[in-house]
């Protein structure tokens, strides 16, 4: 049986009361040795024999999340992706998880388990909220948009540069029952798109039409450059002629079916979806819109803030970081109001990488001076290695302007650093060094890549992590160019000023749009005259807002979260503040709700105060 119904299995034996035996003639009675006695479990081998659990069925339930992990058990699957036997089985396990964690005593774990314990509890009542009907009913029916979507994800997770392997005739058949699970899901996500258009809960035009454009852009590329038959151009030497050339037909023929679905999703999104979709952009302008930005707010930052509170803090810091930058235009000896001088920088040729190639360099050149650099803030660096690539020019267009790519926890597979090389004149180059700290060392890859290396967490913890943790690092990773010696150059500091003023602006923007109706245009005009981001970069931040609401808000509020507990950690410990050992704490548990976080971090400082 598989391992959810063993599972059922057992705990149902185990609930039920013991059945009375049959009624049959009487038997010998049988010698019976004395049994012997067992060891009481621990608290602790309770805890994580339930962390071993919960994850095994997790698994189970998703085996991409195996995949991405480096395991390759039930590797042919995406997983039952919007279906109602999946969403109810992840809502029975959480129930379950709950169910089983208070039955472990607390005030019997390690400070370590306690700390495990409590991010367990955390992550698994913020899931079980997320799974009731009611939030179900405002999320499922919406099951795609151009920043967070299967359809863009997909074709480069299956192309043979992603994370599915291609070294095995099992890899590559793996791949193609995979793409029947893509196409099943692209019916089930129209579905689920009409059962809203019923209720009334769509998304905005806006989105909707950036999904067609990138649908369309797909199906332009003909059959044999497509993505879908990158593996066909690198089989392994150890393949024969005749295997490659059966290979090479099944992805062409699974290749078509997949353009077939998209071209069945686009033009359901083109010509039913899109004229009932909503013109107004804001979540609270949505039926049931308001509840559900207050909890995107509560998930993106895991602390206690309304949206008024964020946009004041975002007024505030946005005037701070403008004096800043006002300040270095002095510097720089530039004449002109601050405008001026954003456009100065905006439009000179020598702000613009002359082209790919270039570009593609001065990242090279920017991660192995960080790396002379990192000993000196850092004592656990991850073993896994860091690639550098831009976008596939098929999909860049609608990429942020980078991201970045888990390797394997093993250290086999790399982690990478993704940029951006669409439209070069708006990647200035004043902002590389900040975009390769945030996204590369020591930003996500640090921090992602140390927890999953770390074998003596939980899987959750290890594979986890909030949103305003693991953002959080990866702005505050950016402040350490400073120490690194970077910012001495007054446009490397533009750069990272600009992106500092990027994550206050979110904070302005995204409540602007999803909690006091602001306009797209109104958005536009507000991060255009507070920053000195081309309009191309503009544009797409905030229909990156639009499309995914809160999630903005977690880089600001986390970074300003780990600077204020850096900063309380100097003032207790003076001399004796060790910031390698300060970045050890903040790292080597994983991705921490903020209020967990700040509980360990005081009290690894009265431990230090203590010595």
């Amino acid at each position: 049986m598989t391992l959810r119904l063993a599972l059922a299995a057992s705990t149902a034996l185990l609930l039920s009361p013991v059945p009375a035996l049959a009624q049959s003639a009487p038997a010998p009675a049988p010698t019976l040795s004395k049994p012997t006695a067992q060891p009481a479990q621990s608290e602790h081998d309770k805890l994580f024999a339930l962390f071993d659990d919960a994850d095994a069925r997790d698994l189970e339930l998703n085996p991409l999340s195996r995949l991405f992990r480096g395991d390759e058990e039930n590797a042919g699957r995406l997983g039952d992706l919007l279906t109602d036997s999946s969403f109810l089985a992840s809502r029975t396990d959480i129930k379950l998880n709950l169910a089983l964690l208070a039955q472990i005593d607390r005030a019997q774990l390690s400070e370590t388990d306690q700390l495990a314990y409590d991010v367990f509890r955390y992550t698994q009542e913020r899931n079980l909220e997320g799974y009731s009907d009611e939030i179900r009913a405002l999320t499922e029916v919406r099951p795609l948009n151009h920043f967070f979507g299967l359809h863009t994800f997909y074709p480069t997770f299956a192309s043979g540069t992603g994370v599915a392997p291609f070294k095995t005739m099992a890899n590559y058949e793996d791949n193609l029952t995979r793409h029947d699970d893509y196409i099943a899901f692209i019916d089930r996500a129209i579905a689920k798109f009409r059962q809203g258009m019923k209720s009334g809960v769509v998304e905005t035009k806006l989105t909707v039409g950036i999904m067609v454009t990138q649908l369309d852009t797909q199906l332009a590329q003909p059959i044999g450059e497509s993505q879908y038959m990158g593996p066909t151009k690198t089989f392994p030497e150890s393949f024969s002629d005749a295997d490659k050339a059966r290979l090479t037909a099944a992805y062409d023929a699974k290749t078509r079916a997949i353009y077939a679905a998209n071209t069945t999703l686009r033009d359901f999104l083109r010509d039913e979806y899109l004229p009932a979709a909503r013109d107004s952009i804001g979540l609270s302008q949505m039926k049931g819109g308001a509840k559900l930005y207050a909890r995107a707010i509560e998930e993106s930052t895991t602390l206690p803030l309304d949206a008024e509170t964020i946009h004041q803090l975002g007024l505030s810091e946005v005037a701070r970081i403008k004096s800043a930058l006002e300040k270095l235009q002095k510097e720089v000896k530039f004449k002109g109001t601050l405008t001026q001088f954003f456009d100065y920088v905006r439009t000179d040729p020598k702000f613009q990488p002359k082209s790919r190639e270039g570009l593609t360099q001065s990242f090279y050149d920017i991660g192995k001076l960080v790396d002379t650099k990192i000993g000196t803030l850092f004592s656990l660096v991850p073993k896994s290695p860091l690639e550098i690539r831009p976008y596939d020019p098929t999909t860049e267009k609608f990429e942020a302007g980078g991201s970045y790519q888990s390797g394997s926890p093993d250290g086999k597979r790399p982690g990478i650093f993704y940029f951006n090389a669409y439209d070069l004149p708006s990647r200035l180059t004043p902002g590389n060094v900040t975009l390769y700290l945030h996204e590369g060392s020591p930003g996500h890859h640090f921090q992602i890549s140390l927890a999953q290396e770390n074998e003596a967490l939980p899987a959750f913890m290890r594979y986890g992590g909030t949103t305003a943790y693991v953002e959080g690092w990866a702005l505050y990773a950016e402040t350490l160019g400073k120490e690194m010696g970077f910012y001495k150059d007054p446009w490397n500091r533009y750069g990272t000023l600009q992106d500092e003023q990027l994550r206050a602006m979110r904070l302005v923007v995204d409540t602007g749009i999803h909690a006091k109706g602001w306009t797209r245009d109104q958005a536009i005009d507000f991060m255009m005259a507070n920053s000195g981001m081309t309009r191309t970069e503009v544009i797409a931040e905030v229909d990156r807002y639009i499309a995914i609401p809160g999630q903005a808000l977690a880089y600001k509020i986390g970074a300003l979260k780990i600077q204020e507990l850096r900063g309380r950690a100097q003032t207790a410990l003076g001399t004796r503040f060790d910031i390698k050992a300060f970045h050890e704490q903040v790292l080597n548990t994983g991705g921490l709700p903020l209020t967990v976080l700040e509980a360990k971090i005081d009290r690894w400082i009265a431990a230090q105060a203590a010595k």
